[in-house]
């Protein structure tokens, strides 16, 4: 919103009112539950509290069978690596699935932002010929202007003369 002397309540700008035409294009694989969910796990695969909360369920399970607490997974931890490969199997499609979704957003967002670009360069080239059309009006303007002052001077001169002689006529008449 930009407040300007003659319109001190402006409407909003809409920043994105040149990529709102390529919005379809975002969503690669759809809006579906699916695609959304997929996206948002693989988005979760690299905070920190995924790899925190992976450590320590690593930390407890690693714990947990070499102390003896519990045999369900004694070392080598197959159980262990079968559930890190488990992971892994889905964790690569959902990272490729998520980064190719973002590619086709980025695309969408380049395509609309050299749109504008064009655009833009399409509106100043325009404002530059309409800026030389107006200068090119003006230098007419005082070409007209300079004559119509030397013709003014001309004839301010004439009726000077015309008055002195005038004058002149009327003070030998008496």
């Amino acid at each position: 919103m930009s407040p300007t002397p003659d319109n001190p309540k402006a409407v909003p700008v809409d920043h994105l009112r040149f990529h709102r035409r390529h919005a379809h294009l975002a969503p690669t694989f759809g809006n579906d539950t699916f695609a959304l969910k997929a996206e948002a796990f693989a988005r979760f695969f690299g905070t920190p509290m995924f790899l925190g909360a992976q450590t320590l369920i690593v930390a407890v399970w690693i714990a947990l069978n070499v102390s003896g607490i519990t045999h369900f997974d004694v070392y080598p931890f197959i159980l262990l690596n079968l559930a890190f490969s488990l992971q892994a199997a889905y964790a690569a499609p959902l990272i490729l699935l998520a980064q190719t979704r973002q590619a086709a957003r980025d695309k969408a967002q380049s395509d609309a932002d050299a749109q504008h670009r064009e655009a833009l360069a399409v509106a100043n080239a325009e404002r530059q010929a309409e800026a030389q059309n107006t200068s090119k009006q003006l230098l007419e303007l005082l070409e007209q202007n300079t004559r119509l002052t030397e013709m003014t001077k001309q004839l301010t001169e004439r009726i000077d003369t015309l008055t002195c002689e005038m004058h002149a006529q009327f003070v030998r008449k008496p």
